[in-house]
């Protein structure tokens, strides 16, 4: 936490609009900028691109653990993703990206919630609310994702160096999840009574919701009510989202959360209705979209990604149940072998064959469905995972409605979202098959709440890594996954955690040691029960 800094990003993104080709560059000198000239709306653009690129891009290890990808045949083993032996230097940029003095791409969440916490300071001190209701949106997001992998973490005192909280303690995961629900109260009630003429360039600023990022003849009062509904909106999911986190330790249904989201009256995000966002990406150096640079063509057009590669696990489980998603999650391979049009591996599989199928005999994990091309929209929270989540709840009897009619059109629009050609007719015919993996009434389907959040691990492959990992903690979903093949498992099973970053052990020393000794395997999350 110490080594937390500025994204002065947000400045250079903004001053150097004039040349596009630089808008992403950051080899600038960071400490040019002063504090008092990131307005707002100068900062909240680089905030959205880097929470959309983390969402995008940070999870490769989840998507390893739980199924989806796998590594190529160009590889060797690699440890400590295949045998699970995790140290405090793996993943570590999870927490922080102390590297100041030249470009560096990693995206880290620390960062993003400095910049966020900036911004929220900057905006309050000028009654510029509106703002002051993203930050705390993007923080709710920031510090679960956070709580998801560490449990305790800085929170209360995190970036309170002026009041000299400079190694900052560690509040419970529980404890912060309570209060990011209050955050988002306030929130919800900032948006619905904010004013547009007292948010300084909103309908620039926001790269997620404002219409004139579309269309510039938009009216700036009819894209200004439309981002308050739609963050409105996004203030709903999110709160459902953690709910549904801690299914398992409510004892009951959270009625008076559920009754906020009633009363608000916004809904949440529904079909077509992806909370996504696009600063201008292009095909130039250090503006495509990220998910396409990190895992399709760099900038030359150059394969991006030779190591990840569809797991079998996944595509069998796609391909016998006739689920033709697999052709848009991964791509065919550039040069089949056999007749393998579509190629994947075993999850930390052993090489023993000379003549294993490399990268280029495999299907990469940047499908036609995710991977469009290198101006598209980054997301940040979809359509299908919203309607999945209100398909679960709709299960649990916590939300009014038929879970059946809700799951149905959550695997609707994922058909439609990854554009498949006539896609719900596709859907339906998927659905009515006589296969337990796809139809809810199927007679071997008595557990209907774990048989939609399958239906989901099926209908987020790519485009949410992490929830994986989430509802395989949570409710064990997938039942069937395999474990790593690795021959130095040694007994180590799919973690529970992440250890504590390396820096925090030099930096923040007492806090951390508060925390106990971390056991990646047994040290579990607080809604992990």
């Amino acid at each position: 936490m110490k080594k937390v800094i500025y994204s002065f990003l947000a400045f250079l993104l903004i001053v150097s609009s004039g040349c596009k080709k630089d808008f992403f560059d950051i080899n600038t000198n960071p400490n040019s900028p002063i504090e008092e000239s990131m307005t707002p709306d100068l900062i909240l653009p680089i905030i959205l691109h880097q929470t959309a690129k983390k969402m995008a891009t940070s999870y490769d290890y989840a998507a390893h653990w739980t199924g989806y990808w796998a590594r190529s045949g160009s590889f060797g083993v690699s440890n400590p993703l295949e045998n699970y032996d995790l140290n405090t230097t793996y993943e570590s940029n999870e927490w922080v990206n102390g590297n100041t003095t030249v470009y560096d791409p990693t995206v880290s969440w620390y960062n993003i919630l400095k910049d966020a916490d900036a911004m929220e300071k900057r905006a309050s001190a000028t009654g510029q609310t509106f703002y002051v209701g993203i930050a705390k949106v993007i923080k709710s997001i920031g510090y679960m994702y956070l709580v998801d992998q560490y449990n305790n973490v800085p929170y209360s005192e995190a970036f309170k160096f002026e009041e000299g909280f400079i190694q900052p303690k560690y509040d419970k995961g529980q404890d912060i999840y309570n209060d990011l629900l209050l955050q988002l109260d306030q929130a919800q009630l900032l948006f619905k009574n904010s004013e547009f003429l007292k948010n300084t360039n909103i309908y620039e600023s926001d790269i997620m919701f404002s219409l004139k990022r579309v269309d510039e003849n938009i009216d700036k009062d009819e894209s200004f009510d439309h981002q308050k509904l739609m963050w409105r909106k996004l203030v709903n999911t999110q709160r459902l989202k953690l709910l549904i986190r801690q299914s398992e330790i409510l004892g009951g249904t959270p009625a008076a959360e559920l009754s906020k989201i009633t009363a608000d009256g916004s809904g949440f995000l529904m079909a077509s209705e992806t909370a996504a966002v696009n600063p201008g990406y292009n095909g130039s150096e250090y503006q495509l979209n990220p998910f396409y640079n990190e895992y399709k063509k760099n900038f030359s057009g150059s394969t991006a990604d030779d190591f990840n590669r569809a797991n079998n696990y996944v595509l069998n489980k796609l391909k016998n149940s006739n689920d033709i998603r697999y052709q848009y999650y991964f791509s065919a391979a550039a040069n089949p072998l056999s007749g393998n049009t579509y190629f994947g591996y075993d999850f930390g599989f052993v090489d023993t064959d000379p003549n294993q199928p490399k990268a280029g005999n495999s299907s990469d994990v940047a499908g036609p469905g995710l991977a469009k091309s290198a101006t598209q929209d980054q997301w940040v929270f979809t359509s299908v995972e919203s309607l999945f989540l209100q398909a679960e709840a709709k299960q649990r009897g916590w939300l009014a409605g038929d879970p059946r009619t809700a799951w149905q059109v959550a695997v609707r629009e994922s058909f439609t979202w990854l554009g498949v050609p006539n896609p719900v007719a596709t859907a339906d015919t998927y659905m009515a098959q006589d296969n337990a993996v796809a139809n809810y009434d199927h007679a071997n389907n008595t557990d209907k709440l774990r048989f939609i959040v399958m239906q989901k691990y099926l209908s987020l492959v790519g485009s949410n890594n992490f929830e994986a990992w989430v509802d395989y903690r949570r409710l064990g979903v997938p039942a069937d996954l395999p474990l790593s093949e690795s021959e130095s498992r040694n007994g180590r099973v799919i973690p529970v955690r992440l250890s504590y970053p390396q820096e925090e052990y030099n930096y923040n020393s007492a806090n951390v040691a508060a925390q106990g000794s971390v056991n990646t395997q047994t040290s579990k999350v607080f809604w992990d029960k």
